[in-house]
């Protein structure tokens, strides 16, 4: 079968790998009908990660059963499921306290383990593992369904970890994938005032579309004094949905004292954090990678019900015979997110 790897640095390939196979009674064989590229994807594609020469990729993907374990119960040949980025136990101290990110026995897609972007993956844990979907499925609703998996349960994240309350307001920093899926996260929680900060001006409509009441600039010099006089001293409620130094220090800028701070970037290239900022203001900065398997039941049902919809985070298609133009695309910001078929359709 067909997989992709990073050969080198910008160098993304796909090549002919063995076909996945069960090797233990935990396991399914999955079958991948839509895939992502993610923007922590480009991390190691532009050497800012570190990465073995080979290394598969992909970790947000949605597929069809094809194989089951003999010790699999949940699970039925032909059932679509939902896998979020990370797979899990399910039975171990972190899963059952609900960060199954952090199971001991479990791991991310890709690196060693199977990727997403690939025809067809091995998944261990299968019934800890995966959502499945029991519902007549067209393709606008994989479409709805497959953000799901990462960059919809880490927005979702980032608002939880921010505590953004019910007819309260939130800054979400970022309009990358993540952040956007914050702001639509944080209307889904009812907040009533949400200002969204990015750097890509194309992207403010569709921030305004998922529930942005007012979009900044994050270039610009004035954004953080714009932002405190606007929220009255400075906002009770922050997401930074990015990972980099000036998204964390804009937000830690303009969060008010006794605010909290959500975030759910990934930290590559934060060397530094004002812990005396934190410590005179009484700011709770919460960070970390998202339990998206914890999230999945709820947000799909949310999706099932014609209550969710983040699809619109999904500019661009590719066969996945063209994944490096994905790639390409992704890393140039023509596209929010990447969609990859398999079949090429």
């Amino acid at each position: 079968m067909k997989a992709t790897v990073l050969n080198d640095i910008g160098d993304i390939r796909l090549i002919d790998v063995p076909d996945p196979v069960i090797r233990d009674p935990t396991d399914a064989i999955v079958r991948v009908r839509l895939a992502a590229v993610c923007g922590s994807d480009l991390w190691p594609y532009r050497g800012r990660e570190e990465f073995r020469p080979g290394d598969r990729m992909g970790h947000e993907w949605i597929g069809t059963v094809e194989e089951t374990g003999p010790e699999v119960t949940r699970l039925r040949h032909g059932d679509l499921v939902l896998a979020p980025f990370a797979f899990a136990d399910g039975v171990c101290a972190a899963c059952r306290g609900g960060l199954p990110t952090s199971c001991r026995r479990g791991g991310f897609w890709g690196g060693a383990h199977d990727g997403g972007q690939a025809e067809a993956l091995r998944v261990p844990f299968a019934d800890a593992t995966l959502l499945p979907v029991r519902a007549a499925v067209d393709d606008a609703l994989l479409g709805r369904l497959l953000p799901l998996t990462d960059v919809m349960a880490t927005g979702h994240h980032a608002v939880v970890l921010a505590g953004v309350p019910r007819g309260g307001s939130v800054v979400v920093i970022g309009d990358g994938a993540v952040g956007l899926c914050a702001v639509l996260a944080a209307r889904r929680a009812g907040a009533e005032r949400i200002l969204a900060v990015g750097r890509q001006p194309d992207r403010a409509e569709l921030a305004r579309h998922f529930g942005a009441t007012a979009v900044f600039d994050g270039r610009a010099a004035d954004t953080a004094g714009r932002i405190i006089e606007q929220t009255g001293g400075g906002a009770a409620h922050v997401a930074e949905c990015v990972g980099g130094q000036s998204a964390l220090d804009l937000a830690m800028a303009v969060t008010r004292p006794g605010g909290t701070i959500g975030s759910v970037g990934v930290p590559n290239g934060v060397d530094r954090v004002d812990l005396y900022r934190l410590f005179r203001s009484n700011i709770a900065l919460r960070a970390g990678v998202a339990p998206a398997r914890a999230y999945l039941d709820v947000l799909a049902a949310d999706v099932l019900a014609g209550a969710l919809d983040p699809s619109p985070v999904l500019t661009a298609a590719f066969p996945l015979t063209d994944i490096a133009d994905a790639y390409r695309a992704m890393d140039r910001r023509r596209t929010v997110k990447a969609v990859v078929r398999p079949d090429g359709s």
